[in-house]
């Protein structure tokens, strides 16, 4: 009895910050062209994201972007902003530079006011949308150097898109509460490898599939709409748990029903750094964050399948702490479930 009470307290103290946040501390995106006497840029941020930067106004727009090229400081000319349906503000900049060519040092000069965690991806762009650079900044790596003059000649390879955009998936899953709630929820009652293996390719495959037609605009619901639909999935897989004595008869078709709805989630990381809504690429960047989020969840499912199975061994575990542990879970769902539908109504 000991063991399974020190499993439900570990448990709850895992999950109990999920409780708090289930979403990723943020994502924006910056996108320059460089032009033959300016350069023009768009940043891109939530409302919600603006609200702990101190500067408003004309004071914000100069804060936003620190552009340098060689030894010169470039200057805001000129500045507008407008507001999406989806709260999303958008930076127009406007920065006069002198011709030729240099190391353009491109950072910004409010990710450290910025929750915690927050990225940005900057690309930037020729007049004819060719891509001449591209990372995702944090506070620890906050810069883009771009020689352009060798830019403009030699285009970069792909490969750090990749690398950049993979990580970014494996970082959405691990911090995904909501997400990862849902995969433990299913994981902790799967009898056999198996079992475990249909049921996390029905997600990866419906969620592959309603991530590729949002990214490329063909399907596009509200997150005002999916994210309250993802949170509701959690709490069904627990009641389901709690009522189901172990006959998932349809296990399956509702995972892959559920991952259709999760993968709409997923798009919208994709979207709120500008891909699939500009001009930058969207191939690439869709299948190394799809590769991402599925290398994170199968570092989930080795981590968490081989525990269970040990702790089933135990004959009060299927008893007692997998209820225990649907219900806690089941219950993070309603609370992120009202929550959601809350921030909707207000």
């Amino acid at each position: 009895m000991k063991q399974l009470l020190f499993i439900l307290l570990a448990a709850l103290l895992v999950l109990s910050p999920s409780i708090a946040s289930a979403h990723d501390p943020g994502l924006s995106s910056t996108n320059l062209t460089v032009n033959a006497d300016s350069i023009d840029a768009i940043v891109t941020l939530n409302q919600r994201d603006l609200e702990s930067i101190e500067a408003k106004g004309e004071a914000l727009a100069i804060k936003l972007l620190q552009l340098r090229l060689g030894d010169v400081s470039l200057h805001l000319a000129s500045s507008r902003v407008t507001i999406d349906p989806k709260n999303n503000a958008s930076f127009q900049l406007h920065f006069a530079r002198r011709t030729g060519y240099g190391a353009l040092r491109v950072s910004s000069g409010v990710i450290d006011e910025l929750p915690f965690g927050h990225r940005q991806l900057i690309t930037v762009c020729t007049t004819d949308r060719r891509t001449l650079g591209e990372r995702l900044i944090s506070t620890r790596e906050n810069e883009l150097t771009i020689e352009i003059g060798s830019a403009l000649r030699s285009p970069p390879t792909s490969q750090g898109r990749f690398a950049e955009f993979f990580l970014l998936g494996v970082r959405h899953i691990l911090t995904g509460y909501d997400h990862l709630l849902f995969l433990a929820g299913i994981l902790i009652v799967c009898s056999s490898f198996g079992t475990a293996a249909r049921v996390i390719t029905c997600f990866t495959g419906a969620h592959s599939i309603t991530l590729a037609l949002a990214t490329f605009n063909v399907l596009a619901i509200s997150s005002r709409i999916v994210e309250p639909m993802i949170a509701a999935s959690i709490v069904y897989v627990g009641v389901e748990n709690l009522y189901s004595r172990g006959r998932l008869r349809w296990r399956e078709v509702l995972t892959f029903t559920f991952g259709l709805v999760h993968g709409l989630g997923f798009a919208s990381v994709l979207r709120e750094i500008g891909i699939g809504t500009s001009n930058v690429g969207v191939a690439l960047p869709l299948f190394s964050f799809n590769f991402g989020v599925e290398a994170g969840q199968l570092l989930v499912a080795a981590s968490v399948l081989p525990i269970a199975w040990k702790l089933k061994s135990l004959e009060r575990f299927p008893r007692i702490a997998v209820p225990a542990l649907s219900s806690v879970i089941a219950c993070a769902g309603a609370y992120w479930f009202f929550e959601r539908i809350a921030s909707v109504v207000i």
